[in-house]
């Protein structure tokens, strides 16, 4: 029937012309008449909205700023990570929060250490684990994917496995994990460690066994429409990278500077973590400083390797905030390698542990409150970042450090800091003979900082908006274990969203306009951003566009999708 699939073709033709997009069309013939039923607008993956986009601008039917409305910035995931095989199939054990996109298969074990030697043996590994903490760093790091039982979107497995690219479901409902039996129950099915599962950390399912993957390649068609994106877009996209290749996968995926670069998890390596808890556990003011001068030259080495990376772009660099007893030995051997390490009895590193123990540490001694408390920790920080600073300088490099003080609530706390980091950088440009421009600013985390933002600017030549404790602090909601509180509020109407996954506007987001503008009031060529998780949420950045901020930092792999959500709501807010 040539002619009449030639007025099939021909009406086709009309009516993408007319409605300007792909068309999902139905037809039948009935004695030799073609008969249209219906038409709409069709569904379509990440990678074909992408590619009918940018046909449609070849063609003269779109322009590029309609172009960049139609692909879903959320889908950009399936063009950046690998996928599961949506032909293959899958049998559902569980389901939890999608903490990190992607897809990983591997077999199950229940610690780093064992992750580690696993993959030595060249296995492939899922880390499972009731929730992981800053000791697991290095079993995460070579892990296929992360599930672990507690933990929302801003959890330590969420937060870490992003800035990775590793997939990650956290929080799976009903999970319970045996380390001492080495398997985990979940649905009335037990899986043993070495059996295989698989995680789609895009939509926090979980299957079981080997589930085939799809890679998708970002070429072509993809390069041309992230230009128009930057073309487009005002926010600046910046990324949270705390190591050389963190920063190096940022900036590849069009990362314009790093917005947080957190110290604390340069520690956490074995050959360290000794001296970082010995510099806790000392008595002495000359035992913390032995100890820290051990420390030293590794983080001025991270610092290098970042700047080279990050060659002639900013680097915000957060001074150590976590609690002291994240650091902590927890067991007695650990505690007696260290009481060896300083030479004294295992019971006094038993009694220095008791005194550090906070009931609620994430409220007690940590962010500035170390650096008040004990000032020789940021001054060895501040001595590695500008000894690494010039350093590169010689080479040729050029380097942006912006300094953060972190959990600042009053001015004189930043005051304090801001020139013990002041002195440090004078000595060491002194000594060097070279200047290395500079920024010292803070970081907003706590209501109290918000309230008082045109004050804290008189010293602050920043704000950095730390979204994730903001949001646990307005709220009085643990990022780490509010899993079932935020389903059965989302499920009851009170929350939307999870409040850590897209920032709450109306609460939250009425501290960070408040703190913006009173800001820009005092200091009015103030650099303002966000480096929490919010930084790459679609939603949470069109608020951040109409908040007039400078820029967002979010994780690398989340870098695309960043830009694609800046630039969509310059468009939005055009209309």
């Amino acid at each position: 029937m040539p002619e009449l699939y030639k007025e099939l073709v021909a009406i086709k033709d009309k009516l993408e012309n007319h409605y300007k997009d792909m068309q999902d069309m139905e037809f039948t013939i009935q004695d030799g008449k073609l008969w249209m039923l219906q038409t709409r607008n069709g569904k379509r993956t990440g990678a074909a909205a992408l590619k009918i986009a940018v046909d449609m601008v070849r063609e003269g039917l779109i322009s590029k700023e309609t172009a960049v409305t139609r692909v879903d910035a959320g889908q950009l995931d399936q063009l950046l990570h690998p996928t599961l095989d949506p032909k293959a199939k899958k049998e559902k054990i569980a389901a939890g929060l999608p903490a990190s996109p992607g897809a990983a298969c591997g077999k199950v074990v229940f610690s780093a250490t064992d992750a580690e030697e696993w993959v030595k043996n060249g296995e492939k590994v899922v880390l499972v684990r009731i929730e992981t903490s800053p000791e697991d760093i290095g079993g995460m790091h070579v892990a296929e994917g992360i599930m672990t039982a507690r933990g929302g979107m801003t959890s330590h497995a969420a937060v870490v496995a992003r800035g990775m690219g590793t997939p990650c479901v956290s929080g799976v409902e009903g999970l319970v994990v045996s380390y001492e039996n080495k398997n985990f129950t979940v649905g009335g099915v037990t899986v043993n460690e070495g059996y295989y599962i698989s995680l789609d950390g895009s939509s926090g399912q979980v299957f079981l066994g080997e589930v085939p993957m799809v890679q998708n390649a970002m070429v072509g068609d993809f390069g041309e429409f992230m230009g128009w994106v930057d073309d487009i877009r005002k926010l600046q996209v910046w990324a949270n990278a705390d190591t050389p290749v963190d920063a190096k996968v940022a900036r590849d995926f069009g990362a314009q500077g790093i917005g947080l670069c957190r110290t604390e998890h340069m520690f956490f390596d074995p050959n360290r973590i000794l001296h970082m808890r010995a510099m806790i556990l000392a008595a002495t003011e000359e035992d913390r400083r032995n100890a820290l001068a051990k420390l030293l030259p590794y983080q001025r080495e991270d610092f290098i390797g970042i700047f080279k990376a990050m060659d002639g772009l900013p680097v915000t660099i957060r001074l150590l905030d976590p609690p002291l007893h994240e650091f902590l030995p927890h067991t007695e051997a650990e505690q007696a390698e260290i009481a060896k390490d300083l030479g004294v009895s295992l019971e006094a590193v038993k009694t220095r542990t008791a005194q550090l123990h906070e009931q609620n540490p994430m409220l007690g001694l940590r962010g500035c409150r170390l650096g008040i408390t004990y000032p020789e920790v940021y001054e060895m920080q501040a001595q590695a970042i500008f000894e690494a600073a010039v350093e590169v300088t010689k080479a040729g490099g050029k380097v942006l450090p912006d300094i953060m003080i972190p959990l600042v609530g009053f001015k004189k706390e930043l005051d304090m800091m801001k020139a013990a980091v002041e002195k440090m950088a004078k000595d060491v440009q002194d000594k060097a003979g070279i200047e290395i421009p500079y920024l010292i600013g803070t970081m907003i985390e706590l209501p109290r900082a918000a309230l008082m933002a045109e004050e804290i600017a008189k010293s602050a030549q920043f704000f950095s908006f730390g979204t994730n404790d903001l949001t646990q602090t307005t709220l009085g909601l643990s990022r780490d274990d509010a899993g079932p509180v935020i389903s059965l509020y989302k499920a009851k109407g009170i929350y939307l969203k999870d409040p850590f996954a897209s920032i709450d506007v109306d609460g939250v987001g009425q501290l960070v306009r408040m703190a913006a503008n009173s800001g820009k009031k005092e200091r009015p060529d103030i650099q303002l951003g966000v480096c929490g998780e919010h930084g790459g949420d679609p939603a949470s950045i069109e608020f951040f566009n109409s908040v007039g901020l400078n820029y967002v930092s979010c994780s690398p792999y989340r870098v695309p999708i960043a830009r694609l959500a800046a630039a969509q709501a310059v468009v939005k807010a055009s209309k």
